[in-house]
């Protein structure tokens, strides 16, 4: 139900105790002044700052102060105040540990039953005594929806349409991209993150409003902000991967829901080590242009009894709360390592962080598209892998010749050297059964040979760092052997993989 519509229910259902939970006081007070407004009703606004306002008349009496603490006074003088009114309490939370303040919300919640005469308390947080808990009716204040930012967006545009240093038209698409990563913030950072982008490119720039949510996962503290670095063409070989993903870059659109195309779940990329699985996770959050945010699991796990779950819980309101976007969960099978093995020395946090995540992962609605990657399959728990939490699951193996040939370019041209100077079919030759990782190193190491000696690097150079390298394939070759028997029927492949 909207939050708006539940709140004048509410009130006029006669309910005592509301305590909506929000960062928006002004929007808040906006609402309740619209609703009090159409139920004829007086609004009473109160903080510790401010006191009161307007102040409670009572009759017979003349204002006068109580010598109480603020909290308490503003308790008491809901209390004594007529019918037809309404108090909002702001930032009242704190207050609520104070056994007083507890007596005398139980005290108002018997004594306004039934009377036209609501308390609304407010905060960003919720926290509610166990003791109130029959006394109160919670109500999430959303952030803003897509028709208020788009509101806001037309207001924006109205105020700077007679600006001819400012080119405020947008497309039909580019509006709808506009609003979408907007979603997440408040009406005040929507506004101030628009009349910034206009102030510093001349023009609405999606790239603007992904640099205030920055902001938001950087303070959460249990998500790392990845900027968009890796483009797709960075990535060498994974061509059906690339394919799948590429589908699926306006899948995020209303164009897509109305076609009947429900939001993407996400992905797992299971593979062999340093084959292009985090790269990948990167080069997608660039290509679709959305902000990145990578869950470290080791910063779940706290000391404190119940901090890991809160902490799980958090991380997935950050990533929803900014969503469109990308959560990138690097080596799974390591954060939840002993899920499955009948380990309870952590007396089962570690299965209930887990199960906490599989059950959003199965019921999210959010646009929050996952990217797990692992190494090692058979740390997995099961559960992981049921049809469901994933659109798919990709193995990357070890790169072929062409890919391999792929993987020079990319990396001879990212450090500044023409690959055309280059015979890439030898180099891939020389380098069967090398990951891209293991490549990279190859260029890499020829590279400081040569400027070790002071000269170009070469060809000569190139083939001889490769064969003084030991790929992984060879010192792990029964462990990549099992690996591509279990997923040659369980996943899709990644590439086409010609030399496997």
């Amino acid at each position: 139900m909207n939050p708006i519509r539940e709140i004048e229910i509410l009130i006029r259902a006669k309910y005592p105790i509301l305590y909506v939970v929000s960062w928006e006081e002004r929007r808040v007070e906006e609402a309740l002044q619209k609703i009090c407004s159409g139920l004829n009703r007086t609004v009473h606004t109160w903080s510790v700052t401010q006191g009161m306002r307007p102040p409670v008349s009572r009759p017979g009496m003349a204002t006068r102060t109580s010598g109480l603490p603020g909290e308490l006074e503003a308790l008491a003088q809901v209390h004594e105040a007529p019918e037809y009114t309404v108090f909002l309490l702001r930032d009242f939370h704190p207050y609520m540990k104070d056994y007083r303040v507890v007596r005398l919300l139980r005290d108002l919640a018997l004594r306004l039953r039934g009377r036209t005469q609501t308390l609304i308390l407010t905060g960003p947080t919720l926290n509610l005594p166990s003791d109130l808990e029959k006394d109160v009716t919670v109500i999430d204040f959303p952030l803003p929806d897509v028709d208020e930012i788009s509101a806001c967006l037309e207001k924006v545009i109205s105020a700077v349409k007679d600006n001819v240093n400012i080119d405020p038209k947008l497309e039909p698409l580019e509006r709808e991209l506009l609003v979408k990563s907007a979603q997440g913030l408040t009406l005040d950072e929507i506004e101030s993150t628009f009349a910034r982008s206009l102030v510093e490119r001349k023009k609405f720039d999606v790239e603007v409003v992904l640099e205030e949510k920055k902001q938001i996962i950087r303070k959460s503290g249990t998500l790392e902000y990845y900027a968009p670095e890796a483009h797709l063409k960075d990535v060498g070989g994974l061509e059906l991967l690339k394919d799948w993903l590429e589908k699926r870059q306006t899948s995020f659109t209303d164009k897509a829901r109305d076609f009947g195309i429900p939001a993407p779940k996400g992905i797992l990329l299971l593979g062999v080590q340093g084959c292009g699985k985090s790269l990948t996770a990167k080069a997608v959050a660039a290509h679709w242009n959305l902000p990145l945010l990578k869950l470290d699991v080791g910063r779940i796990f706290g000391s404190l009894v119940g901090q890991s779950e809160e902490n799980i819980r958090k991380a997935i309101k950050t990533a929803e709360s900014v969503a469109p976007c990308i959560l990138w969960a690097d080596e799974l099978e390591k954060g939840f390592a002993g899920v499955s093995g009948g380990n309870v020395s952590d007396s089962g946090t570690t299965a209930r962080v887990f199960a906490t995540f599989l059950t959003w992962m199965s019921e999210k609605t959010s646009s929050v598209f996952l990217i797990a990657t692992a190494n090692d399959v058979s740390a997995l728990p099961p559960e992981m892998l049921r049809k469901g939490r994933f659109d798919e699951i990709f193995f990357v193996d070890l790169p072929d010749k062409d890919e391999r040939a792929e993987i020079f370019r990319i990396h001879l041209a990212k450090r500044k050297r023409d690959p055309g100077k280059f015979k890439l079919g030898p180099l891939a030759e020389a380098t069967a059964g090398f990951s891209g990782a293991e490549i990279e190193q190859v260029v890499v190491g020829a590279l400081h040979s040569a400027f070790h000696v002071d000269k170009e690097v070469t060809q000569k150079d190139l083939l001889t760092e490769a064969k003084s390298v030991v790929p992984l394939s060879v010192m792990m070759s029964e462990e990549i052997g099992d690996l591509r028997e279990w997923a040659r029927l369980r996943t899709r492949p990644a590439s086409k993989n010609d030399d496997n």
